[in-house]
């Protein structure tokens, strides 16, 4: 123990010692009377600034470093290029006749040129991936300074003061301090207004409540600017067609004192163009005239101004084709929110192209108005083009898993759009995988001798598909929709090899633009194994541990034979022998360790080898507050309640069904389960200095109890904890439960605690760098499972037993996926003795190697 710490030591102290070493170099590209910028401090008031907003407004930066180390990988890249390669290769080979001669005689000279070329690509690749050093630039360093103070005034401190100072020291090296001296704010005395137009004051006074500009507020420009949007908005979707933010203007007046000033909002009449003249006229409230949809309005049919052929009225829209009519019309229309007689809102249009997209049937769907000055109305003009009705897609994936050395899934999958002329999508896929287990060395067996396939068929339904009109309870601006799907699958050698048959029955629905929720109203689950007797083959450990305790007992088996090493792989006589002990037919009795173990085996056996029918309703909700995919600062969270078994419990204790022999009620011959599941899943970014520079957050809960029909979970539903996409010191399904020290093959819990901290960074180019810390584990708890207290969570004390992975990975970046590769460190292992948890296996040897597609949360 104490020469692997030393070792530890020593490679530690190696490290930094080359850190330190490389460090030094850091001004090998500064010439002299330049100087290397290593720092910008801000000082406002006298107390430096941690706000991100203010540190990154300096012109210049220095050059960025693996967080934590502190190290600017970037530059030593950049540092390794020469400057002047070209001057280089003149020098060393082409002016060098003998040298060039001699190569030549190996080398042709195309050959020799593409060398050569190589090295200069290899130069540039080596500059572009790298980061330049950043040279002191006092004019940038000004600059700063002048937009310190933009910064601060627009924040209201009008009068605010900024200078720097410059540290330069004799190793080429730079610091800049910049200092900032706020002094008072200046506050709103009076706000006054000149509305031209009647009606748009009149709308103004009734919205005036909302306004972002109050008096005895502090001077703040983004508050004006939102003013200004938040007036063209509303007057917007009050009717005012050609209304616009140009229309808005502020008079700022800050004579009258320091401390204070007045402002004046003037909104004039609308302008109209006629030829080279302009005229002013009064904004006008616009009210919809018609409604046109044209459904198969492509660029050929508009174009080359193709007749229309097919027509229908429906609720009020015109609705026309060029073709045959494909959709029903109430598919259209209820995607659409612009109707006829209601005054103009600009927020009909956009939530009107918004589900016209999510119907993915057509391509870019257009909305355009066409005004009729005379009576203040307008038409609406709906252009559809029609997307492919078929559609093929393919996946593919990578995993591995602590019975599968390396695993290769795909899928493929035909979309069939409306189906029924309805908008309705019709999903039919596929999936398979094979993989290569742990035993694969065996010259005996193929290499990939895991697999599994199946298939599904799905089918959405743009709306509540439901006996009753929904719409007061989830109005269609919600974009409710409907999913059907069937699916099955089959397993070989994973396991005990099982089929599974699922049905759905979902509605969707969208309360705000970040909440989804999802509502399964039946979920069934049908899961049949198909080679229980092989179930002391698959969990090797169990019946490791039954021999072991057979020997030691001198187990005298049904043939009065000795069962000393013959035990092994005759899972018959296993069965045999757990019958015994239970029913005293040993010399082990009930108060033993070893009786223990035995009964332990056998009902982690029955629960594993028994089939499972689960029909459940489930609810989930989710929250995302990502605007986009370069969003850094963002939350996830996820909620999820499910209720399994009540229905058919109700329905036995009515129809009076006979219970088996293990007093459960049973379905098509299978005790169906009854059980009460919750997750919880929160996810936080941090958006740090630098474009990847981020630190992730994940925090996750989930508990099932079981109930009524059902004594434990079934295994489909359990908890499994370890993996790349979890606690990645450990292998999937290879951690816990609890500080459980005898590993099962297939370790899985009834409760379940993760988080994880990660922070992600650029090394250089598309390759990214990751530090992280994982925590949780799985635990039993609730279930009629007699579990050993190592495995059970039973008070706050079991969070001892929560184990600790940490390490680091490199990711590259291929724009649509990231190719993921993470070691983790055995950092606090419960399975371990008190005392012996911290660090005991934390080395390479005993790492976890992770491949992964995309991040892990």
């Amino acid at each position: 123990m104490v020469t692997s710490k030393l070792k530890s030591i020593k490679a530690i102290g190696a490290l930094l010692l080359l850190i330190l070493i490389v460090s030094c170099n850091t001004v090998k590209r500064v010439k002299d009377n330049q100087y290397l910028l290593t720092e910008n401090k801000i000082e406002v008031d006298g107390k430096v600034t941690k706000k991100e907003r203010v540190n990154n407004i300096p012109l210049q930066k220095p050059n960025t470093t693996v967080p934590l180390l502190g190290i600017p990988v970037k530059l030593h890249v950049y540092n390794l290029a020469r400057p002047n390669i070209d001057s280089i290769l003149q020098a060393k080979i082409y002016d060098d006749s003998s040298k060039v001669k001699r190569k030549t005689k190996i080398l042709s000279k195309k050959q020799l040129e593409r060398e050569l070329q190589a090295r200069r690509n290899f130069n540039s690749w080596l500059k572009r991936i790298g980061e330049a050093p950043t040279i002191l630039n006092e004019d940038k360093t000004e600059k700063t300074k002048n937009r310190l103070r933009s910064y601060y005034f627009k924040r209201g401190w009008l009068y605010n003061e900024v200078d720097y100072t410059i540290e330069r020291d004799s190793n080429k090296r730079a610091k800049v301090k910049y200092s900032v001296t706020k002094n008072s704010p200046s506050i709103l005395d009076t706000l006054k207004t000149d509305i031209k137009t009647p009606v748009v004051d009149s709308i103004y006074q009734a919205n005036k409540n909302k306004s972002f500009l109050k008096e005895g507020q502090q001077y703040d420009e983004d508050n004006f600017t939102k003013e200004r949007s938040r007036l063209n908005t509303l007057m917007r979707n009050s009717g005012l067609f050609f209304f616009g933010q140009d229309y808005v203007r502020f008079e700022i007046d800050t004579f009258k004192s320091r401390n204070t000033y007045n402002t004046e909002l003037f909104i004039g009449n609308r302008t109209i163009r006629y030829g080279d003249s302009t005229r002013t006229r009064p904004f006008k409230i616009y009210t919809i005239k018609d409604v046109n949809i044209y459904t198969d309005a492509s660029n050929e049919n508009r174009i080359e101004g193709n007749q229309i052929k097919d027509s229908t009225t429906y609720n009020g829209y015109n609705i026309y084709s060029f073709e045959e009519l494909k959709f029903k019309p109430k598919a259209l229309t209820d995607a659409i929110f612009i109707k006829k007689g209601d005054i103009y809102r600009d927020i009909n249009r956009t939530i009107t192209s918004r589900h016209l997209n999510q119907l993915q049937m057509f391509r870019y769907p257009g909305v355009d108005f066409v005004a009729n000055e005379v009576d203040s109305t307008l038409t609406a003009n709906i252009f559809l083009s029609p997307r492919k009705k078929y559609e093929l897609g393919f996946s593919f994936d990578v995993s591995q898993s602590n019975i599968q050395t390396v695993g290769f899934a795909f899928s493929t999958g035909l979309k069939i759009r409306n189906v029924f002329r309805g908008a309705e999508t019709l999903d039919i896929s596929a999936l398979g995988s094979i993989g290569a287990s742990k035993d694969a060395g065996n010259d005996d067996d193929s290499f990939f001798d895991i697999n599994e396939f199946g298939g599904s068929v799905g089918l959405t339904i743009p709306r509540i598909f439901f006996p009753m009109n929904t719409d007061k309870i989830i109005p269609k601006t919600m974009s409710p929709n409907t999913k059907i799907n069937i699916a099955a699958t089959s397993q070989q050698n994973i396991g005990l090899d099982r089929q599974t048959l699922s049905s759905i029955f979902a509605y969707n629905w969208f309360p705000s633009e970040k909440v989804t929720n999802n509502l399964e109203l039946f979920n069934v689950q049908y899961v049949r194994n198909l080679n229980v007797n092989n179930y002391f083959g698959v969990y090797s450990n169990s019946f490791n541990r039954l021999n072991d305790i057979a020997r030691n007992i001198n187990y005298i088996g049904p043939n009065d034979e000795l069962r000393d090493e013959t035990l092994q792989n005759q899972f018959t006589p296993a069965d045999v022998f757990i019958n015994d002990v239970l029913i005293g037919n040993t010399s082990l009795s009930a108060g033993d360790d070893a009786f223990v173990d035995v009964n332990n085996i056998k009902q982690r056996q029955d629960r594993l080898t028994e089939d499972n029918l689960i029909i459940s309703s489930s609810f989930d909700y989710k929250k995302d507050t990502r605007t986009d995919l370069s969003d850094n600062n963002f939350s996830t969270f996820k909620y999820h309640v499910e209720l399994a078994g009540n229905l058919l419990s109700g329905v036995s204790r009515l129809a009076s069904f006979d219970k088996n022999a293990d007093g459960r009620y049973e379905v098509l011959n299978v005790p169906f389960s009854q059980y009460f599941k919750t997750e919880l899943d929160y996810v936080k970014y941090f958006g740090l200095r630098g474009k990847k520079s981020v630190l992730a957050f994940r925090g996750y809960f989930g508990m099932a109890i079981p109930f009524g029909n059902s004594n434990n979970i079934p295994f489909v539903e359990s908890f499994f904890a370890g993996g790349p996409n979890d606690n990645r010191a450990w292998t999937a399904y290879n951690l816990g439960p609890g500080s459980s020290q005898n590993t099962n093959e297939f370790n899985e819990a009834n409760l379940k605690l993760h988080f994880s901290l990660e922070q992600r960074f650029n090394l250089f180019g598309n390759f990214d760098g990751a530090l992280f810390v994982d925590a949780g584990n799985i635990w039993n708890a609730f279930g009629n499972v007699e579990d050993d207290p190592e495995s059970t969570f039973t008070s706050l004390k079991s969070l001892r037993n929560i184990a600790v992975g940490s390490g680091f990975g490199i990711r590259y970046d291929f724009t649509f996926f990231v190719l993921r590769g993470d070691i983790g460190f055995k950092t606090y292992d419960p399975s371990l003795q008190m005392g012996n948890r911290w660090f005991t296996n934390y080395n390479f040897t005993n790492a976890t190697y992770n491949i992964g597609i995309n991040y892990p949360f």
